[in-house]
């Protein structure tokens, strides 16, 4: 049970209408604004990697994983319990054991602090509902469950630093692969969309480190930067495909380079972001690029570039530019868009902050216990379409490597796997795991049948 615990990872656990889900948001909130400009409902979100003082983490939420049943059964309540408790060990690193302040010690908090105390994690209590300092001395009361009690108000955004900043520590160091393989990153784009202005931004912008000596390889500049401080800054290659200047006899022949330029750095990158004109829409050039990345299945980010002209120009706001933009490319609707302007500076952090997530996305590791129950939970939710009279069962899931997602379902026949059926697989997976941006490859495997080798036997 060791070997799990060294990933870093916060599972939030407690009876239902605690605030759970307002917890996890609490933490998250400002990593989830970075993609969405409201956070919404969060209940069918499973985990999430987020970072607290540039410490990077995943965070599990338990309450995403289905409801005690509201029936008075106490077998089926604790039963209940027990799993999302049990799904919680499995996956993490250090617990949140969260409790209503208001309510005090009810049964149900004793028995998850049973089973949490037969768990070799650290446990933080975070009593929530202290709205305000007169509540905090009601906290006490939680101490009896014999763990340390942290009050907090999720509504109010009280006592989060505090339970923060005993919690980060207790986090297993984990390994930083950026370290020693920095993850790159592509800016592409039409000509004269401002990928060199915004370059040029990026690398002066808040948070952002820049080596003193790019290095050059092939045909494109490549700079290295970090994001953040400490062990657990990401490390970054940014393709600057800017920098070669070929001249050649005619403009079809530039044209021609250019491309190829841009499709080899896509082929190099592990993120790429594709910068478009705000003033002037996507264009065709643009989808192809956008189909490049997807055959490619790599990270992405739609970034609208110029904003500040269209806003002056065009008048149009950015509620009414996404819907038109998204149902223009349709089929990157999973990546974050995000709108800057490379000449003011508007949203440069945004976009650093942004590139960071995505990175995060397309390496996140998704723990096999939590995967398998969301994807049941899915199945349940719209099982598959009846083909040639027998629907699709899916047997077992497990993520197969990263970069991108790769997933493996053992099915019993993969030909009755429709394409829209994968599609809302995904979807739903896109729910409860983010995965913003992040491709998501599913593959399906016929499951083992352990009687066929005796049928072929005894045919012999």
């Amino acid at each position: 049970m060791k070997n799990e615990a060294q990933k870093r990872t916060i599972a939030i656990v407690g009876r239902p209408n605690v605030g759970k889900s307002a917890l996890f948001n609490r933490i998250v909130g400002r990593r989830v604004s970075i993609v969405h400009e409201e956070c919404g409902v969060t209940r069918d979100r499973v985990v999430c990697e987020t970072e607290w003082d540039e410490q990077y983490f995943e965070l599990i939420d338990t309450g995403g994983l289905g409801t005690i049943d509201s029936r008075s059964d106490a077998d089926v309540i604790v039963n209940r319990t027990n799993e999302q408790v049990a799904v919680a060990i499995e996956d993490a690193a250090v617990i949140i054991f969260v409790t209503d302040l208001t309510a005090g010690v009810v049964p149900m908090d004793e028995e998850v602090a049973r089973l949490l105390h037969q768990a070799d994690r650290p446990v933080l209590i975070a009593a929530n509902k202290a709205d305000n300092d007169n509540l905090n001395d009601d906290a006490i009361a939680f101490e009896t469950l014999g763990f340390p009690v942290f009050p907090v108000s999720a509504l109010h955004n009280r006592g989060l630093g505090f339970l923060m900043d005993d919690l980060l520590p207790r986090l297993p160091e984990g390994e930083n692969p950026t370290n020693r393989s920095p993850l790159r990153v592509a800016v592409v784009g039409r000509p004269n969309s401002g990928k060199s202005s915004y370059i040029n931004r990026l690398l002066k912008g808040e948070r952002v480190i820049v080596s003193d000596t790019p290095g050059t390889t092939r045909d494109s500049i490549e700079i290295p930067f970090t994001i953040g401080s400490g062990p657990q800054a990401r490390h970054y290659q940014l393709i600057d495909t800017a920098g070669v200047n070929r001249r050649k006899r005619n403009g079809n022949a530039v044209e021609h380079y250019s491309n190829m330029r841009a499709e080899k750095s896509i082929e190099d990158a592990d993120v790429v972001i594709l910068l478009m004109d705000a003033t002037e829409g996507p264009k065709l050039q643009d989808k192809k690029l956008a189909a490049k990345i997807m055959d490619a299945k790599k990270g992405c980010i739609l970034m609208i570039n110029k904003w500040d002209l269209a806003e002056e120009v065009d008048d149009v706001t950015q509620t009414q530019y996404e819907p038109a933009l998204r149902k223009e490319m349709v089929f990157l609707n999973f990546a974050p868009l995000v709108f800057v302007s490379a000449e003011s500076g508007y949203n440069i952090r945004k976009s650093i902050e942004t590139i960071d997530y995505v990175a995060g996305q397309i390496q996140m590791k998704l723990t096999t216990g939590v995967l398998n129950r969301v994807m049941q939970d899915a199945i349940t939710r719209n099982p598959p379409p009846i083909v040639k009279g027998r629907p699709l069962k899916v047997y077992y899931s497990t993520q197969s490597g990263v970069q991108p997602i790769r997933l493996k379902l053992f099915v019993n026949n993969t030909l009755r796997a429709t394409e829209t059926y994968k599609r809302y697989l995904v979807n739903q997976l896109r729910k409860a795991f983010g995965l913003e941006g992040a491709p998501v490859v599913l593959k399906l495997v016929p499951r083992p049948r352990p009687d066929l080798g005796k049928k072929i036997a005894s045919r012999r």
